[in-house]
C-alpha cells in the first residue's frame, strides 16, 4: 500500500479534526470562564459526572485511557482543583478519584458548552453520516486491539 498525500490520508485527516475540535473546545471553555477544563480531562469527568467516587483503574477503563496517561491527567486534574484522590476504605492499594465542589460545579456549563460546540461543528452533517462515521471509528479501535468504549 502506498501512503497517500495528505489531503486523502485517513490518519492524517483524523488527526487534524481532532486537533481542531480539540482547540475550538478550549477556545469555548476560555470563553465562558472554564478554562480549567481541557478536552483532555472530558472522559474522566463525563465518567465521574455520571458516576463521582470511581476506582482509579475503572474510571481509565471508562475513559479509555491507559494506565500512564491516566496518572498524568489525574495530576493536572488535581492540581486544577477538579478532583481529589482519596483511598478506598475497602483495598488501601486503591484510590477512589472524588469530584471537588469545582469539578462538580462545572458540570451544567462544561456540558453546555461541549453540546453547543459539537452542533456547530457537526450539525451540518446527516446523521447517517455521523453514525457510519462513528461505526468506522469503532472498527479502527477494534483492528487496534481496544475495546469499544460503553
Amino acid at each position: 500500500m502506498t501512503i497517500p498525500l495528505p489531503p486523502d490520508c485517513p490518519y492524517y485527516l483524523i488527526s487534524r479534526a481532532t486537533l481542531t475540535v480539540t482547540s475550538h473546545l478550549k477556545k469555548e471553555f476560555t470563553a465562558v470562564g472554564i478554562s480549567t477544563i481541557k478536552p483532555a480531562y472530558l472522559g474522566v469527568l463525563l465518567s465521574l459526572w455520571t458516576e463521582n467516587g470511581l476506582k482509579a483503574n475503572e474510571l481509565g477503563k471508562r475513559a479509555g485511557l491507559e494506565p500512564s496517561t491516566m496518572t498524568g491527567i489525574l495530576d493536572r486534574m488535581e492540581r486544577d482543583g477538579l478532583v481529589t484522590r482519596e483511598p478506598d476504605p475497602n483495598d488501601r492499594r486503591a484510590n477512589r478519584i472524588v469530584l471537588t465542589k469545582e469539578g462538580i460545579d462545572a458540570e451544567t456549563l462544561a456540558t453546555k458548552v461541549v453540546s453547543s460546540t459539537l452542533e456547530k461543528i457537526f450539525g451540518t452533517i446527516p446523521q447517517k453520516d455521523i453514525e457510519t462515521t462513528k461505526s468506522v471509528l469503532r472498527t479502527i479501535l477494534s483492528n487496534c486491539g481496544k475495546e469499544e468504549l460503553t
